[in-house]
């Protein structure tokens, strides 16, 4: 297993969505977010996801070649049209008119409408953070979660992150998680490596617990601590869905099918001005103080120290080879 450099990720990557029809600044935008992702361990939204990106820029279910559509809905709202394209380019375009809103305001909302998947959902709010905002981000994907008690599939994995700035450019706290037990790619990828998994993540089409990926895939995920992880997959598909005009999960395609119609998924951001609380920055440091004076405890996020250089394995490096060495192009 060969360790690469982020940077070389990075530029792989952007090459191998050059090759296959995206622009040089919305290549750049989607490389960054796969070498970002790859930097802190989340292969499943890293070069994991590469190949899907290449082959829906060829069969048209993503764009790489339209602008985003900025759009400011009313003092404290902003709207970014994707227009069937990557979510990257549309939240780098649309995020410094939220932040003047949210400096204005104390409080904006970012919606991203008609976008592809944007995987790593921790990767934008950890961009509001970076910028002294807190964010709070909720997107939904493919229906893959059953109602506590049911069979059906009815909403997505549906992520929700929030990162917290520590008042000099950098993140004081973050977490980005799936509602469910576990994201649909620990699945996917337990299937790949003909491993089982554990118990508790996974019910098959007949509703039983399993620790088959395949039989998994074939049925539903858990939603995390039941019916709390229920509830909080539900308000991400009704913020999501209801404010970015997206799909509802039930009517989303498999997110890596190679071919369909385009994802027109949302993703939906609320930021806040630390600066409109009472005490924001200090109140923030008492409650670190009082987690890490206990040892071997942290806030979510607190260490993370993105590596510059990651093993990857020999398959996937090389399928990434290949990808930026293909013949499409346009």
């Amino acid at each position: 297993m060969p360790k690469i450099s982020v940077e070389e990720i990075r530029n792989i990557s952007k090459t191998a969505l050059l090759k296959h029809g995206a622009l040089d600044w919305i290549s750049e935008e989607v490389a960054d977010a796969v070498a970002a992702s790859e930097s802190v361990g989340n292969r499943i939204c890293g070069l994991y996801y590469l190949e899907s990106y290449c082959e829906q820029l060829l069969s048209g279910r993503v764009s790489g070649q339209v602008s985003p559509d900025v759009q400011l809905v009313n003092p404290g709202s902003v709207y970014v049209d994707a227009n069937d394209g990557f979510a990257q380019p549309a939240f780098s375009r649309g995020l410094p008119e939220a932040l003047k809103l949210a400096k204005k305001n104390g409080i904006a909302s970012l919606s991203i409408g008609r976008s592809h998947t944007c995987t790593s959902l921790g990767y934008f709010t950890k961009k509001i953070a970076e910028a002294g905002f807190l964010g709070l981000g909720l997107t939904n994907a493919s229906p893959i979660v059953a109602p506590p008690g049911g069979k059906s599939r009815i909403i997505g994995t549906n992520p929700v992150a929030f990162s917290v700035p520590d008042g000099s450019g950098g993140v004081a706290m973050q977490f980005d998680q799936s509602t469910t037990t576990v994201a649909l790619g620990k699945i996917t990828m337990a299937k790949a490596a003909g491993k089982s998994i554990p118990e508790g993540w996974a019910l098959d089409k007949d509703g039983k617990a399993t620790t088959d990926p395949e039989e998994a895939l074939k049925g539903t995920l858990v939603s995390a601590g039941g019916y709390k992880g229920w509830g909080f997959g539900l308000m991400a598909e009704i913020l999501v869905a209801g404010m970015t005009g997206g799909r509802i999960s039930k009517n989303v395609a498999p997110l890596k099918a190679k071919d369909g119609e385009p994802h027109n998924l949302g993703q939906f951001y609320i930021i806040i001005d630390p600066a409109s609380g009472a005490s924001f920055y200090n109140r923030l440091e008492e409650l670190t103080n009082v987690i890490s004076s206990e040892e071997g405890t942290r806030m979510p996020g607190q260490y993370t120290i993105p590596e510059t250089e990651v093993d990857v394995p020999d398959e996937l490096w090389n399928l990434a080879i290949s990808l930026s060495k293909a013949k499409h192009s346009g």
